[in-house]
C-alpha cells in the first residue's frame, strides 16, 4: 500500500477550523476591523463562518466565502499525485459543558409542527418515536425503563436522514451547493440513501442496491481497504472531487452539521418525550455524529445522566486503547466502528464503552423483531445488546434510551436469513430445527459418493462438456497437477458463456470456473448439507492431508473427496426408507403367518 504522509507531514498541514474558535479569534480582533489570520494564515471572517458548520461541504476551511486549502495534503502515490483531507484531523471545537448558547456560531433550527398534509417527504424527517421495550427488559431481569429511539421512521428508513438534510441546508444557505451541482459521499448507504431524497445529483461510494433505485451512480470500493488508501471509500471519493467540475464533498466525517443535527433536533425530542428525565442513553459510533450532539445536548440538562458509547470488536474507537485490542480485523455489522477517530467524534462526552460482537448483535436484532415488533437493523442490535448489560445498574424508576438507528430494509438477506447466519458461524443447523428428520445426525460418510470427475485448468470447454456428458456429470472441480482445489465448473454455464460469445469452445476452462462455491467434509452431518442444498445446487465434499516436504517441513492441502447434489442426498433418505417399509412389511407378514399357525394348532 503506498504510504499516506500524516497531517504534519502534507503540504498543508494546518488542521481543521471550527466555528467556535473561529469566533473567539474573531472576537479578540473585531476592534481594529481586521479579519483574523487562524493557523498560518487563513483569513476567517467571523460572520461568514457563522452558517457553516465544522467545514464548508468541500472539505476547506472557508476564507471569507471562499475556498481555503489549508487542510489540503498532496499525497503522492506511485506516478500519481492525489489531493485530499484526512476524515481524522483533530477537531478544533471549543464546546465545553456549561457554555452559553450565545457564544455558539451555529445557526440553531427551532422545532416546528408539521402540517397534516406534508409539502414533501423531506418534512417526515425527524420527531421519531420512543418506545417501551416490553418483553426485553423481563428477559434480562432489568428494573429500568428502557426506551428505544426508533431512527428507522425517519423518510430514508434511517437516522443519517438527519444529518443529510442538515448539511445539504447549510451548504446550500452558505451559497456553496447549487442546483446541478454533484454531492459525493463516501458512505456505507444509509447517508447517501437520504441525498437522493433531496433530489442531488450523486456519486457514491455505496454498496446498497437502493441507491440505483433513487437514481444514485454508485462506486464500489473494496471494504478491506484502509481509509486512508487510494482504493478506499474516502479515496475514491476524493479522487472523483478532483476530476469531476462542481462536485462537492459534504463529508459526514468533518462536517459540524453532522453532531448539530442530533444536537438540534434528536436530543430535544427525547428531552420532550421524556420530559426531561433521561438517565443513560447508549448509542453505536460511526462517524460519531448521533452520539457526539445527543450527548452533548443530554448533559447540558441532565447533569448526572450516563453516556455509553457502543463499538464493535475490531473497531478504534473505544476509549482506553486497551479495549481496542483484539486479533479481529473485520465484522459484519454495519454502520458503526472504524479503523481511524472521524474529527466529528467527541469522546470525551461519553461516560463509558461498550465492545460488542456480531453474534450478540444479530441475535438482539432477531429479538427485537420477534418479541418487540420492530423491524430494525443490525446496529440496533449491537446498541440494544449493550443497553441490556449496561442498564442493570439503573434502579426501578430511571430511564435508559436507546438510539435504533436503521430498519431492516438493508439487511433482508443478511442476519435475518437463517442461511445467512449459518454460513457466518452465528447459527447452527441445529439450532433451525424444532424435531429432527431420522437422518439429521448421520454424517456425509453415509452416503458412499462415488470417485469424483476432476479436470485441469488447461483442459479445454469443448472436451470437458463432451467429457461431463459422456458420464452424466453436470459439475466438476477444477484442480491442479497436485490435486489442490481451483474451483468449480458446471455444464450449463459453459454452454451458456459459449453461446453468449463471453469464451470460446477451445478456450481452457481456467476462464470459466466458480470461485465460490459451499464445501463440507465427511465429518458433517446430513441436516447441515440439507441447509445447504436448500440454495446451492451441490457442495463440494473436501478432506484435509498433511503433505511432507524434501526438506522435512509440511503443509495442509485441501482435496477434492466427492460432489453431492440434492440428488444423491434424496436418493438416499428414500432409499433407506424403501428399506426400512420393506423390512417392516416381512415382519409384519412374519408376524402374521406365526399367529395363523399357532390357531390351527389349537
Amino acid at each position: 500500500m503506498p504510504s499516506v504522509p500524516s497531517s504534519i507531514d502534507s503540504v498543508h498541514p494546518v488542521s481543521s477550523v471550527c466555528p467556535h474558535a473561529a469566533m473567539l479569534h474573531n472576537n479578540a480582533t473585531k476592534a481594529n476591523g481586521d479579519a483574523a489570520i487562524l493557523n498560518g494564515g487563513s483569513k476567517v471572517n467571523g460572520e461568514a463562518m457563522e452558517n457553516l458548520g465544522l467545514f464548508n461541504m468541500n472539505g476547506l476551511a472557508q476564507v471569507n466565502g471562499e475556498e481555503g486549502e489549508n487542510d489540503l495534503e498532496n499525497t503522492v502515490t506511485g506516478t500519481e499525485e492525489r489531493q485530499w483531507i484526512r476524515p481524522d484531523l483533530p477537531s478544533r471545537c471549543t464546546w465545553k459543558l456549561g457554555m452559553s448558547s450565545a457564544e455558539s456560531p451555529h445557526c440553531h433550527s427551532a422545532k416546528t409542527e408539521a402540517p397534516r398534509i406534508l409539502p414533501n417527504i423531506l418534512r417526515r424527517i425527524g420527531d421519531t418515536p420512543l418506545v417501551r421495550m416490553n418483553k426485553i427488559p423481563k428477559a434480562f431481569g432489568l428494573k429500568c425503563e428502557l426506551l428505544a429511539k426508533c431512527e428507522f421512521f425517519n423518510a430514508g428508513g434511517s437516522v443519517k436522514d438527519r444529518i443529510s438534510l442538515r448539511m445539504v441546508e447549510d451548504a446550500e444557505r452558505a451559497g456553496i451547493l447549487k442546483p446541478g451541482d454533484t454531492i459525493i459521499e463516501p458512505t456505507s448507504g444509509n447517508t447517501g440513501t437520504h441525498w437522493n431524497v433531496t433530489k442531488c445529483n450523486l456519486i457514491l461510494c455505496s454498496q446498497v442496491d437502493v441507491l440505483r433505485a433513487l437514481g444514485a451512480e454508485i462506486v464500489r470500493t473494496p471494504t478491506a481497504a484502509r481509509f486512508d488508501s487510494p482504493e478506499s471509500h474516502v479515496g475514491v471519493a476524493w479522487r472523483l472531487k478532483n476530476e469531476i467540475p462542481n462536485s462537492h464533498i459534504l463529508d459526514q466525517y468533518r462536517n459540524a452539521s453532522n453532531p448539530l443535527a442530533h444536537y438540534d433536533t434528536t436530543a430535544e425530542e427525547i428531552l420532550e418525550q421524556c420530559d426531561g428525565k433521561v438517565d443513560m442513553l447508549v448509542a453505536g459510533a460511526g462517524t460519531g455524529g448521533t452520539i457526539t450532539g445527543i450527548a452533548r445536548k443530554l448533559k447540558e440538562r441532565c447533569p448526572n445522566i450516563k453516556i455509553v458509547g457502543v463499538d464493535p470488536e475490531g473497531s478504534i474507537l473505544a476509549e482506553p486503547e486497551e479495549l481496542n485490542m483484539t486479533d479481529k480485523t473485520q465484522y459484519e455489522v454495519e454502520g458503526i466502528g472504524y479503523d481511524f477517530i472521524p474529527t466529528v467524534l467527541d469522546r470525551s462526552v461519553i461516560d463509558k464503552w461498550y465492545k460488542s460482537n456480531d453474534e450478540e448483535s444479530f441475535a438482539m436484532s432477531r429479538m427485537l423483531i420477534r418479541e418487540e415488533g420492530l423491524l430494525c437493523g443490525g446496529s440496533s442490535g449491537t446498541a440494544m445488546a449493550a443497553a441490556v448489560k449496561m442498564s442493570t445498574e439503573l434502579k426501578e424508576g430511571q430511564r435508559c434510551v436507546v438510539i435504533l438507528p436503521d430498519s431492516i430494509r438493508n439487511y433482508m438477506s443478511k442476519f435475518l436469513s437463517d442461511n445467512w447466519m449459518c454460513d457466518k458461524g452465528f447459527l447452527t443447523p441445529n439450532d433451525l430445527m424444532v424435531s429432527k428428520s431420522w437422518w439429521w445426525n448421520l454424517t456425509l460418510q453415509s452416503l458412499n459418493l462415488c470417485a469424483p470427475i476432476t479436470v485441469l485448468p488447461s483442459v479445454n470447454i469443448k472436451k470437458t462438456i463432451k467429457i461431463l456428458k459422456e458420464k452424466a456429470f453436470d459439475q466438476a472441480p477444477v484442480v491442479d497437477e497436485s490435486g489442490m482445489i481451483l474451483g468449480m465448473l458446471t455444464l450449463g454455464n459453459m454452454l451458456s458463456s459459449v453461446l453468449a460469445g463471453k469464451v470460446k469452445a477451445s478456450d481452457p476452462v481456467s476462464k470459466v470456473l466458480y470461485k465460490q462455491f459451499k464445501q463440507v467434509r465427511l465429518t458433517d452431518n446430513l441436516g447441515k448439507l440439507s441447509r445447504i442444498l436448500e440454495t446451492d445446487h451441490f457442495a463440494l465434499v473436501v478432506h484435509d492431508q498433511i503433505q511432507f516436504m524434501a526438506d522435512g517441513s509440511s503443509c495442509l492441502r485441501q482435496m477434492v473427496f466427492g460432489v453431492v447434489t440434492s440428488i444423491d442426498l434424496l436418493n438416499y433418505i428414500t432409499t433407506r426408507e424403501r428399506r426400512g417399509s420393506a423390512r417392516e412389511r416381512t415382519m409384519s407378514e412374519c408376524s402374521m403367518t406365526s399367529e395363523c399357525s399357532l390357531t390351527d394348532e389349537l
